[in-house]
């Protein structure tokens, strides 16, 4: 029986995809979370063989959250979950340990092929995300230019785009302000923008907030 958890903050997302499994005879859900911190607490009290990982938490960053999961227990399997696109979060996530990206928007038979494939050992990777990858690959001329930002500066361009304060930004990042207004920086110099005016109606216009 393959044991999984789900994080997500949404119940009804999380009802929705035990519902799915439920079908199945060898997935069963054994755990699940609402937050980044409930999730490593659940994680850290019981034993799973695949995560699904939504990106968007509320207390923390999916991807900050995905990296302690691999620094503590690097062989646990894990999925993100996602409702944005895989050209602008998947390739991140692999990179930082992930073995495959789904969008939520994908059919359950999809999930479950996932789900079983990941803890098989495998990763999952969609046409759309090996496209994705290959491209990363090959080339460079036609990659956005967030594609150039690190994890935390594109982490702080997605919190200011979705209307977040500073004060909000480095709480939810544990970092300092100051150490916020850093990665604003050097974002807004790497994307030519020069106001935050600017930095939302980029980030609408490559659909990296919803």
């Amino acid at each position: 029986m393959i044991k999984v958890m789900i994080a997500d903050d949404h119940a009804i997302v999380r009802q929705g995809l035990k519902q799915i499994l439920s079908e199945t005879s060898d997935i069963c859900v054994t755990g699940e979370a609402a937050s980044g911190f409930q999730a490593m607490s659940v994680i850290r009290q019981q034993d799973f063989d695949v995560i699904l990982l939504d990106i968007s938490l509320p207390d923390r960053n999916g991807l900050d959250v995905l990296k302690q999961i691999k620094k503590e227990q690097p062989d646990l399997a894990i999925l993100m979950l996602s409702m944005h696109s895989e050209s602008e979060f998947a390739i991140r996530a692999l990179r930082a340990g992930a073995v495959g990206y789904l969008n939520k928007q994908s059919a359950p038979a999809q999930l479950v092929t996932a789900i079983r494939q990941v803890a098989s050992g495998q990763k999952y990777i969609t046409p759309e995300l090996a496209m994705e990858l290959a491209n990363a690959i090959t080339s460079d001329v036609d990659r956005p230019l967030h594609a150039t930002l690190s994890d935390r500066e594109f982490q702080t361009l997605c919190l200011i785009a979705s209307g977040k304060g500073l004060s909000e930004i480095s709480e939810e990042m544990c970092l300092s302000p100051k150490t916020v207004s850093v990665y604003r920086s050097r974002l807004m110099e790497k994307l030519q923008l020069s106001n935050n005016s600017e930095l939302i109606r980029y980030a609408l216009l490559h659909h990296l907030v919803d």
